[in-house]
Protein backbone atom coordinates (compact mmCIF):
# COMPACT_ATOMS: atom_id res chain seq x y z
CA UNK A 1 0.00 0.00 0.00
CA UNK A 2 1.18 3.40 -0.46
CA UNK A 3 0.26 7.03 0.46
CA UNK A 4 -1.37 8.99 -2.67
CA UNK A 5 -1.92 13.00 -3.07
CA UNK A 6 -5.43 14.09 -2.67
CA UNK A 7 -6.25 16.40 -5.10
CA UNK A 8 -7.04 19.81 -3.48
CA UNK A 9 -9.98 22.03 -5.31
CA UNK A 10 -9.28 23.78 -8.42
CA UNK A 11 -7.43 20.75 -9.67
CA UNK A 12 -9.46 20.27 -12.70
CA UNK A 13 -9.53 15.98 -12.15
CA UNK A 14 -12.20 16.90 -9.53
CA UNK A 15 -14.66 17.89 -12.09
CA UNK A 16 -14.22 15.31 -14.48
CA UNK A 17 -16.75 12.27 -14.19
CA UNK A 18 -15.32 9.15 -13.66
CA UNK A 19 -15.37 5.75 -15.84
CA UNK A 20 -16.56 3.02 -14.45
CA UNK A 21 -14.18 0.31 -14.27
CA UNK A 22 -14.39 -2.64 -16.99
CA UNK A 23 -12.28 -5.75 -14.88
CA UNK A 24 -11.48 -5.62 -11.42
CA UNK A 25 -8.14 -6.60 -11.57
CA UNK A 26 -4.50 -5.95 -9.73
CA UNK A 27 -4.39 -2.20 -10.37
CA UNK A 28 -8.25 -1.65 -9.02
CA UNK A 29 -7.52 -3.73 -5.68
CA UNK A 30 -4.29 -1.31 -4.97
CA UNK A 31 -6.08 1.28 -5.54
CA UNK A 32 -8.51 0.18 -2.91
CA UNK A 33 -5.54 -0.89 -0.96
CA UNK A 34 -3.90 2.68 -1.62
CA UNK A 35 -7.62 4.90 -1.20
CA UNK A 36 -7.81 3.61 2.20
CA UNK A 37 -4.10 3.92 3.43
CA UNK A 38 -5.23 7.70 2.00
CA UNK A 39 -7.98 8.30 3.91
CA UNK A 40 -6.67 7.20 6.91
CA UNK A 41 -3.77 8.91 6.92
CA UNK A 42 -6.18 12.24 6.43
CA UNK A 43 -8.03 11.52 9.24
CA UNK A 44 -11.62 10.92 6.55
CA UNK A 45 -14.49 8.69 6.47
CA UNK A 46 -14.45 8.73 2.71
CA UNK A 47 -12.40 9.03 -0.23
CA UNK A 48 -13.24 8.70 -4.31
CA UNK A 49 -10.85 7.67 -7.14
CA UNK A 50 -10.79 11.07 -8.42
CA UNK A 51 -9.67 12.94 -5.29
CA UNK A 52 -6.32 10.29 -5.85
CA UNK A 53 -6.22 11.76 -9.43
CA UNK A 54 -7.67 8.25 -10.53
CA UNK A 55 -10.79 9.13 -13.46
CA UNK A 56 -12.44 5.74 -12.39
CA UNK A 57 -15.91 4.83 -10.39
CA UNK A 58 -13.96 3.68 -6.93
CA UNK A 59 -14.84 4.71 -3.62
CA UNK A 60 -13.46 3.50 -0.05
CA UNK A 61 -15.50 4.41 2.55
CA UNK A 62 -14.47 3.57 6.29
CA UNK A 63 -16.61 4.16 9.16
CA UNK A 64 -17.02 2.49 13.15
CA UNK A 65 -20.68 0.58 13.53
CA UNK A 66 -22.68 1.42 16.74
CA UNK A 67 -20.52 -1.39 18.21
CA UNK A 68 -16.95 0.94 17.79
CA UNK A 69 -16.71 -1.79 15.30
CA UNK A 70 -13.78 -0.35 12.13
CA UNK A 71 -16.37 -1.03 8.47
CA UNK A 72 -14.95 -0.23 5.34
CA UNK A 73 -16.98 -0.49 2.28
CA UNK A 74 -15.38 -0.33 -0.77
CA UNK A 75 -17.69 0.37 -3.93
CA UNK A 76 -16.57 -0.19 -7.46
CA UNK A 77 -19.04 1.82 -9.82
CA UNK A 78 -21.24 2.25 -7.41
CA UNK A 79 -25.25 3.96 -7.81
CA UNK A 80 -27.72 5.02 -6.13
CA UNK A 81 -31.02 3.07 -6.07
CA UNK A 82 -33.37 4.42 -3.70
CA UNK A 83 -33.26 8.15 -1.95
CA UNK A 84 -35.74 8.59 1.09
CA UNK A 85 -36.68 11.56 3.16
CA UNK A 86 -34.39 14.53 3.67
CA UNK A 87 -31.54 15.74 5.93
CA UNK A 88 -29.52 18.62 6.26
CA UNK A 89 -26.14 18.44 8.07
CA UNK A 90 -22.61 19.72 8.02
CA UNK A 91 -20.49 18.37 5.24
CA UNK A 92 -16.18 18.70 4.78
CA UNK A 93 -13.76 17.34 2.41
CA UNK A 94 -10.36 16.25 2.00
CA UNK A 95 -10.44 17.92 -1.14
CA UNK A 96 -11.82 21.15 0.13
CA UNK A 97 -9.58 21.32 3.62
CA UNK A 98 -10.81 24.15 6.15
CA UNK A 99 -14.27 24.36 4.87
CA UNK A 100 -17.35 22.67 6.59
CA UNK A 101 -20.96 23.59 5.07
CA UNK A 102 -24.50 22.69 5.48
CA UNK A 103 -25.84 19.81 2.80
CA UNK A 104 -29.20 18.71 2.08
CA UNK A 105 -28.68 14.81 1.38
CA UNK A 106 -31.30 12.32 1.22
CA UNK A 107 -32.04 10.88 4.83
CA UNK A 108 -31.66 6.77 3.34
CA UNK A 109 -30.14 5.59 0.05
CA UNK A 110 -29.25 2.25 -0.90
CA UNK A 111 -26.34 2.09 -3.61
CA UNK A 112 -25.91 -1.20 -5.86
CA UNK A 113 -22.13 -1.62 -6.43
CA UNK A 114 -19.18 -4.24 -7.16
CA UNK A 115 -16.99 -5.34 -4.30
CA UNK A 116 -13.15 -6.17 -4.84
CA UNK A 117 -14.18 -9.88 -5.39
CA UNK A 118 -16.74 -8.87 -8.30
CA UNK A 119 -20.15 -9.18 -6.47
CA UNK A 120 -22.95 -7.51 -6.64
CA UNK A 121 -23.78 -5.72 -3.47
CA UNK A 122 -26.17 -3.00 -1.92
CA UNK A 123 -25.43 -1.34 0.89
CA UNK A 124 -28.30 0.77 2.87
CA UNK A 125 -27.46 4.43 4.58
CA UNK A 126 -29.03 6.06 6.59
CA UNK A 127 -28.17 9.19 8.59
CA UNK A 128 -24.59 10.02 8.31
CA UNK A 129 -23.69 7.12 6.43
CA UNK A 130 -26.07 8.36 3.80
CA UNK A 131 -24.53 11.64 3.20
CA UNK A 132 -21.19 9.92 2.90
CA UNK A 133 -22.78 7.87 0.35
CA UNK A 134 -24.08 10.78 -1.38
CA UNK A 135 -21.09 13.12 -0.98
CA UNK A 136 -18.38 10.37 -2.69
CA UNK A 137 -20.25 9.09 -4.95
CA UNK A 138 -21.19 12.75 -6.24
CA UNK A 139 -16.89 13.12 -6.56
CA UNK A 140 -17.59 10.21 -9.49
CA UNK A 141 -19.65 12.89 -11.42
CA UNK A 142 -17.51 15.85 -10.68
CA UNK A 143 -19.84 17.24 -8.23
CA UNK A 144 -18.17 19.11 -5.24
CA UNK A 145 -20.37 19.35 -2.06
CA UNK A 146 -20.10 23.12 -2.20
CA UNK A 147 -22.25 22.56 -5.28
CA UNK A 148 -24.88 21.55 -3.25
CA UNK A 149 -24.39 24.17 0.10
CA UNK A 150 -26.91 25.63 1.26
CA UNK A 151 -26.04 29.57 0.94
CA UNK A 152 -28.24 30.81 4.16
CA UNK A 153 -28.84 28.20 6.78
CA UNK A 154 -30.01 28.90 10.36
CA UNK A 155 -28.02 26.24 12.39
CA UNK A 156 -30.08 26.54 15.08
CA UNK A 157 -33.11 24.64 13.03
CA UNK A 158 -30.56 21.24 12.79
Amino acid sequence: MALRTVRLEGDEILRKKARPVSEINEKIITLLDDMRETMREQIGVGIAAPQVGILRRVVVIDMEDEQGEEGVIELINPEIILQEGSQINVEACLSIPDEQHYVERPERVVVRALNRDGELCEYEGEGFLAIVFCHEIDHLDGILYTDKALEEYDEDLV
